[in-house]
């Protein structure tokens, strides 16, 4: 009797390990895509949208770009798209979904810096690649070793910016205007602040606002009595408009120079004549005699009946680098290779420019000092 139990128990046994085979072989079959699935993290509704859906645009095209040429190594390209909002604990849970619910082999994004700074460090301790395409602030290739990012940080841009337009417009005097609350405008505000100084600009007034604010007079009106030759911005679109706006009611006709909040054509559309001029560097200019650059923005006209922002081209050049990354590792579902592929791409050539990554997983790369004329960016003469 005893040996009939005991069999009994081992062909339970070896029916409950060939079970759980097959779930563990169903867990890798779902992990083992026949495609490349890659998550991307966006704000794609509320404040910053514009943003958000020009790199869900851009994406798209890079995608169907790839999966019209045969894919990756054979395998179509898949991207999942979470929208954070522009909100941080929005951007983690998102991040977290993608890693372990969708095992995603890498993530695009978040938009913003700040919620960079919340999700970067789970995707890090998950060693999940992720890459911002529109993370500008000082410190995010720094996070770790899985963070990167194909958007030339402010302190590689402004620097450029100020010193090109201060030889153009000769100024000598300029006013510092900021929203303090966002990691992104705050940080851009440091470097316009030193490079100012630098380049031997007086900061006769500087001001500060936040996020959301809608009512910019108070700090305005100490900027009129201050009288600069220009106004250096760093905001985000809809505050840098309403700004604007209310600069040129209370008679301030200054040039304005701008952060990356200004590369977007949202600027124009909410602020109309009042950012008429205003001033930005950016790795993208839709107008330069490049054939990659005149064939993508043909394509992108062709889709969606309008010119590509900077936020579409880091967008479509991000998920070009990540398939060139993947044809490297050669594994749709080795995260490491992934990772050590991706670090070591030099002199890639995308839409945006010619650049590599540093040791921190920062671009490098030259920017353009663009500038608003009747809508469009122009380069800056």
């Amino acid at each position: 009797m005893k040996s009939v139990r005991v069999v009994a128990f081992a062909v339970a046994l070896v029916a409950v390990s060939v079970a759980a085979a097959v779930a563990w072989l169903g867990t890798e079959a779902a992990y083992a895509q026949s495609a490349w699935r890659f998550g991307a993290v966006l704000v794609l509704s509320g404040d910053g949208a514009a943003y958000g859906n020009s790199q869900r645009e851009g994406l798209e095209l890079a995608r169907d770009t790839i999966n019209a040429a045969g894919g990756i190594l054979g395998m179509p390209v898949e991207i999942i798209f979470e929208d954070s909002r522009g909100e941080r604990t929005e951007a983690v849970n998102a991040v977290l979904k993608l890693i372990n619910r969708d095992r995603v082999l890498a993530i695009i994004g978040p938009t913003y810096s700040p919620e960079m700074f919340a999700a970067g460090p789970v995707a890090d301790r998950a060693r999940t690649t992720i890459m911002g395409i529109s993370t500008t602030a000082v410190g995010i290739g720094e996070i770790g070793d899985y963070v990167f990012r194909n958007s030339l940080p402010e302190e590689g841009v402004i620097p450029t910016t100020i010193r090109v337009s201060k030889e153009k417009l000769g100024y000598r005097t300029a006013a510092l205007l900021y929203s303090n609350n966002n990691d992104f405008t705050k940080s851009a505000a440091e470097t316009f602040e030193r490079e100012l100084r630098t380049n031997g600009v007086e900061l006769v007034a500087i001001e500060t606002f936040h996020d959301g604010d809608t009512d910019f007079r108070a700090q305005l009106t100490k900027v009129l009595q201050a009288n600069p030759d220009v106004l250096v911005v760093s905001a985000l679109y809809k505050e840098a408009a309403l700004l604007l706006q209310q600069a040129r009611q209370l008679g301030l006709d200054q040039p304005v120079v701008g952060g990356n909040g200004f590369n977007s054509p949202e600027l124009y559309r909410l602020a109309g004549e009042a950012a008429e001029g205003a001033i930005v560097g950016s790795p993208w200019f839709p107008g330069r005699d490049d054939p990659l650059v005149q064939d993508f923005v043909a394509r992108y006209q062709e889709r969606y009946g309008r010119v590509p922002d900077q936020f579409a081209a880091q967008a479509y050049d991000g998920l070009m680098l990540f398939a060139e990354a993947a044809r490297r590792s050669g594994n749709p579902t080795n995260r490491q290779a992934f990772r050590d592929a991706l670090a070591q791409i030099r002199n890639f050539e995308g839409v945006t420019g010619v650049f590599s990554f540093d040791e921190h997983g920062n671009p490098m790369m030259d920017a353009t000092i663009l500038q608003l004329r009747g809508g469009e960016y122009v380069e800056f003469k």
